[in-house]
């Protein structure tokens, strides 16, 4: 268990630096479509933080595909329900989406729709990678 803590920890420190970038484009969306006129300090410090520790989860999660006991569909769930609560938290804390149900109930439905085609892509992906190499096995 401590090995799998340690490299989520790994993953999370690696992936942290990219939080003000993310955010940074983020709000240069947000500016360019007159969302965001200006920001306050609090506004850009609670932004930098938030994306911060959200990379820094969402690469951390990505370890549970290395727990050998853990079935794959189960290490699928808990990614897919870390990430969406990571994301929907965030969101909210930050004033990026609204907390009314309509809006939240589009976030989700588009959450775990892009979720599921990035799965269904990857895991075809796999699985050519799989034959090819399975090809080459035979071959030789």
């Amino acid at each position: 268990m401590k090995k799998y803590v340690l490299e989520a920890m790994k993953r999370g420190m690696l992936a942290a630096w990219g939080g003000p970038v993310i955010l940074a484009i983020i709000y240069a969306i947000l500016g360019a479509n007159g969302v965001v006129e200006s920001l306050t300090v609090r506004e850009v410090c609670l932004g930098i933080i938030s994306l911060e520790a959200m990379a820094f989860i969402v690469a951390g999660v990505s370890v549970v595909y290395q727990v050998e006991r853990l079935p794959l569909p189960m290490a699928i769930l808990i990614q897919a329900g870390v990430l969406y609560l990571d994301y929907l938290l965030v969101y909210l804390m930050n004033g990026w989406l609204k907390n009314q149900l309509a809006p939240v109930m589009i976030f989700t439905v588009v959450f775990f729709i892009g979720f599921g085609l990035i799965w269904l892509i990857i895991s075809q992906i796999i699985k050519r990678q799989i034959k090819q190499v399975n090809s080459k096995m035979r071959a030789q």
